[in-house]
């Protein structure tokens, strides 16, 4: 037995999105259907990023297992004969037995496309959301830089999510405007929500249109609620660029916005499987979150055993449930943590 990692680009627009549906055709199916007629054994691929109807794929990436002989990276050339021509594995390799796309951490890229000119082009109608009329860039610009960093995005995600946590961290976004009246959203981050980049660009959009001004960005990311933000624009806009996969964990980790800062030392977990949460500073409404999201986080890494310092002025109450896990005092301003429960995480290890 073998696990292969795969590389598929698509165009979105014939599809029920990436995950196999009861009514329409996905990705996810043709990608299945083709491969076990390849293989000659039944195959189903497991996707990083589930997009959704209509959304467009430059690097999402997928893996099967199978006892096939096959070299993994003869594969794409095989299976793509019998793919339909939207669809195409654009690399595949082997990987271990244990890499799941979906557990490993990783940067996701994005860009959201807007043809903003007096006249729709029928060649761009599939790829990009038509806005007729003048779109300033640089407001556009100025909200956007609201969002870089680690926040709490609930009111980019769709009301019906499932996600149990919806801080995630953007590094990166940018807008520009070529000489081909496409306008380019491009975010790079963490992780992203149900819906979370369409929603960013409606209400970009709404921005640039002179609806809203660039500060209302702010004020909506701080309402924490779906109602204040723009429209969820157009499925065809959207396009998975790629996902960069971390080869070992980060020596360092470093949140911050205005309601926490904190660091997560794990310089020495390959050494002795220990990771330091350093919390330095967290409002007393965030402090439970924090401390589950970012022991989660380190268990996820690798580690063994979590150390947890957190000052005076933070407000943490020895033995209480946070999330999975308890904090037991150990002297002054540190703690260990005490699992409760049950987690994949630990079945990994």
């Amino acid at each position: 037995m073998k696990r292969i990692k795969l590389t598929v680009a698509y165009d979105g627009t014939a599809y029920r999105g990436w995950q196999v549906q009861p009514n329409g055709i996905t990705i996810e199916e043709v990608l299945n259907k083709a491969l076990s007629d390849l293989l000659k054994e039944p195959v189903s691929v497991i996707g990083a990023s589930r997009t959704d109807s209509g959304v467009h794929g430059l690097g999402n990436v997928a893996v099967f297992d199978t006892e096939n002989r096959m070299p993994g990276d003869k594969i794409c050339f095989a299976v793509n004969q019998r793919l339909p021509e939207d669809v195409r594995v654009v690399r595949s390799e082997e990987v271990p037995l244990d890499w799941h796309p979906r557990k490993q951490n990783c940067t996701k890229t994005y860009e959201y496309k807007i043809l903003n000119c007096r006249i729709e082009v029928p060649t761009r109608r599939l790829y990009a959301h038509f806005c007729h009329y003048p779109l300033d860039i640089e407001k556009m610009r100025q909200a956007a830089a609201y969002l870089i960093g680690e926040h709490d995005f609930a009111s980019f995600c769709a009301s019906n999510h499932q996600a149990e946590e919806t801080v995630r961290t953007l590094y990166e976004i940018t807008v520009e405007k070529g000489s081909d009246d496409i306008v380019t959203i491009r975010l790079r981050g963490n992780g992203f929500l149900y819906n979370m980049v369409r929603i960013i660009a409606g209400t970009l959009i709404r921005i640039g249109s002179g609806m809203y001004p660039p500060e209302r960005m702010k004020e909506i990311l701080d309402a924490r609620n779906r109602a204040a933000a723009g429209d969820t624009a157009p499925a065809k806009g959207l396009t998975l660029v790629g996902i960069e996969y971390e080869k070992e964990p980060a020596g360092e980790i470093v949140g911050e916005n205005e309601h926490y800062r904190y660091v997560l030392d794990q310089s020495s977990l390959t050494e002795n499987g220990v990771s330091v949460l350093r919390i330095e500073r967290c409002t007393e409404a965030e402090v439970e979150r924090l401390v589950r999201r970012m022991v989660h986080q380190a268990y996820r890494n690798g580690a063994e055993s979590v150390l947890v310092y957190a000052p005076e002025t933070v407000e943490i109450h020895d033995d209480e449930q946070y999330g999975l896990y308890a904090l037991k005092r150990i002297k002054p301003d540190w703690y260990t943590t005490e699992y409760r429960g049950k987690s994949t995480i630990f079945e990994q290890k």
